[in-house]
């Protein structure tokens, strides 16, 4: 709980130099306007109440910021006095309770301002019209006051208005300063997990193979030595195939003084043959079908369909009993689905990890992340397929 004894008392602003200034100015400005009458006619009355009312108006002016409605009340009463006396009430005379008007307009809300406005023009109005001077027009006793006194309240609530909007805009300025540094490390973050997804799907799909051809090449080197040098070459283009692609990678990590270094040209569905052929080295025939009008693919969602296959058929390398899988894509007008399967009834080589392993969750978060959807599951006649559905657009 917070101990309000210690809390430290509420002052009020005192008045300022440039107050008292204000107020000198307005009381010099105040003594001739005591003295003005209607052409052809005499003051009616002396010459002094006037000044004293101007005087009091003008002193109360000195606390103007820290008591807006008292002042407003205090140049009022002594306006509506000198109303009442017979004082012809021009803009001299008006001048304090007007920059008192204008100071509550600023310092309060509108309906606040609105309401002593109209307090003001109704006691100037009523004792202009019964104690006003005899010779003054009905139309200047009706709209002079109404005019004089709208003004202000007019100008202050105008000022308020934009004082307010500049605020706001300076808040959400210093809103986006703080919160430009947790864009930047989101999307920091987010560039990471795509780089981690990448670098996942390329080390286990080179590995994978590589593990499978250096195992036949020890099948094959005792009984079969030419068929084992010609799988060791493919594995030494395995291995040359995995460190292009973990370079290309890795290298978007590089500092912007390597930017001057070419990049590897982004793996796409255009590089399916030579991926169906990597395959085909390990053991597993992959068949690439087509069906529908290929239709344009973003750079993203084009890497994303590749990198799905990619994983697909690792996970049928590793896994399935199997040596044979078909990859199949299906263009529509706004979706590209893209299916890998393999039949057979054989168990898997080595079970996957409960809720379908890193690799369809990895592949899940692809899709997802370019505006599609997958599926992964086994198939009724048995074997698996991925379904992956990516919008063109």
């Amino acid at each position: 709980m917070i101990d309000n004894s210690i809390r430290p008392p509420r002052t009020r602003p005192r008045p300022r130099p440039v107050d008292a200034l204000v107020a000198a100015a307005l009381f010099a400005c105040s003594l001739p306007g005591s003295l003005i009458a209607l052409p052809g006619q005499e003051l009616g009355v002396p010459w002094w109440p006037g000044v004293l009312l101007a005087g009091a108006s003008c002193f109360a002016l000195l606390w103007r910021r820290g008591r807006p409605r008292s002042t407003v009340l205090v140049t009022l009463c002594c306006a509506t006095v000198a109303s009442a006396l017979g004082y012809l009430l021009t803009v001299l005379l008006l001048g304090p309770l007007m920059v008192a008007l204008y100071w509550l307009a600023v310092g309060t809300d509108r309906r606040t301002a609105n309401t002593y406005t109209v307090l003001g023009i109704a006691a100037l109005v009523g004792a202009g019209l019964f104690h006003g001077p005899s010779g003054e027009p009905l139309v200047l006793k009706l709209l002079g006051p109404t005019a004089w006194l709208l003004l202000p309240t007019s100008l202050g609530t105008a000022t308020r208005l934009r004082a307010a909007y500049l605020g706001a805009v300076q808040a959400r300025a210093e809103h986006a300063e703080r919160t430009r540094e947790e864009e930047a490390r989101r999307r920091v973050t987010e560039e990471r997990m795509r780089i981690a997804r990448d670098l996942h799907d390329v080390v286990a799909h080179h590995l994978v193979l590589a593990n499978l051809q250096a195992g036949a090449v020890v099948r094959e080197l005792p009984g079969r030595p030419v068929a084992a040098a010609r799988i060791a070459g493919e594995l030494s283009g395995t291995t040359a195939s995995a460190l292009r692609e973990l370079k290309s990678t890795v290298g978007l990590l590089r500092h912007g003084g390597d930017a001057e270094r070419p990049l590897e040209p982004t793996p796409g569905l255009a590089q399916l043959p030579e991926l169906a052929a990597s395959f085909e080295n390990a053991g597993l025939a992959v068949k690439v079908t087509t069906e529908g009008e290929p239709g344009p693919l973003s750079a993203g969602a084009d890497l994303t369909a590749y990198r799905i296959v990619q994983e697909a058929l690792t996970n049928v390398t590793k896994h399935a009993a199997t040596r044979a899988a078909e990859v199949r894509l299906v263009y529509s007008d706004d979706t590209l689905a893209v299916t890998v399967a393999n039949e057979g009834t054989g168990a898997p080589v080595a079970p996957a990890p409960p809720g379908g392993g890193y690799g369809v969750l990895g592949m899940r978060e692809r899709a997802r992340s370019a505006g599609g959807r997958l599926y992964a599951g086994p198939l009724p006649r048995g074997g698996f397929e991925v379904v992956t559905e990516l919008p063109l657009d």
